[in-house]
């Protein structure tokens, strides 16, 4: 079993990034599941759509969380929803088990099953689930990120803009904001393409797109994961200051930021 940190140790980071890269491709099994014989979608208070999957891929995510780890709080985006309050700790998971429902609901392939933890406010590992791809994705920050599909898994690198400029992707729901236009000013441009969830942090992760600017609202456990995958291939996630995205916000919510891949000069990931 899997324990939270002492003051005088701290948990096997690989052993904990296992631990979620497997729920993580559980939950996406159940997804596929679903989706392949139907399901119903609903509207939360918040005006944002939910299905059978979502519920059913957090209910297994959690438990598996919490049977492996007791000491370490595991908050789910659907939990949250629902009224269940849980207190941020030094330490804790963040779960969102289908970010993109839109894109689930409308029969698009872009959404995924998101399972990060963070340590004193930090994004430090992440496994994320692409199902509709087949697709895993998981990073310890330091340490490095990978992907694994039908062709096995391999190590993942963001990489430094081409001279053409920058491979941009941007949300789907906010394909024609004209803050994007604003965001991408003075910068020069070689594509825009835009696709929907977390999608997006892992294209950029592996190298296949460069920047990605996030102009509306998201909450914490739809970031948590992808980000640690993002700067563990060598890319970063900063605020609108430029400081890296910081977790334990009041109700759980992200300013604008911006996913970056590589900078000329930057360190290389693992």
């Amino acid at each position: 079993m899997i324990r939270a940190p002492s003051e005088r140790a701290m948990p096997d980071d690989r052993a904990l990034l296992a631990l979620a890269e497997r729920l993580a491709d559980e939950a996406a099994s159940i997804i596929r599941e679903i989706r392949s014989r139907g399901f119903e979608t609903e509207i939360k208070s918040d005006r944002s759509p939910v299905t059978e999957a979502d519920r059913a891929a957090e209910r297994h995510i959690l438990a598996g969380l919490r049977a492996a780890t007791p000491d370490i709080p595991a908050i789910g985006e659907e939990e949250v929803a629902a009224g269940v309050e849980t207190a941020v700790a030094p330490i804790y998971w963040l779960v969102d088990p289908l970010d993109g429902t839109r894109e689930f609901a409308a029969g698009r392939e872009d959404f995924t099953v998101n399972i990060g933890l963070v340590r004193d406010g930090r994004a430090v590992l992440g496994a994320v689930a692409l199902p509709a791809y087949h697709q895993l994705y998981g990073g310890i920050v330091g340490v490095g990120a990978t992907r694994t599909d039908a062709g096995g898994k391999v190590g993942i690198k963001a990489v430094s803009p081409g001279a053409e400029g920058l491979r941009v992707l941007a949300s789907r729901h906010y394909a024609d904001d004209p803050r994007l236009k604003a965001w991408l000013g003075g910068r020069k441009v070689a594509s825009v393409g835009n696709i929907g969830s977390a999608a997006k942090f892992v294209r950029v992760a592996e190298g296949a797109a460069d920047f990605y600017p996030r102009l509306g609202p998201t909450m914490e456990w739809d970031t948590a994961a992808p980000q640690a995958v993002v700067e563990a291939a060598g890319g970063r996630v900063l605020d609108e200051q430029g400081a890296i995205l910081q977790y334990g916000k009041p109700g759980w919510r992200n300013p604008p930021f911006m996913c970056c891949g590589r900078h000329d000069g930057d360190d290389a990931a693992s």
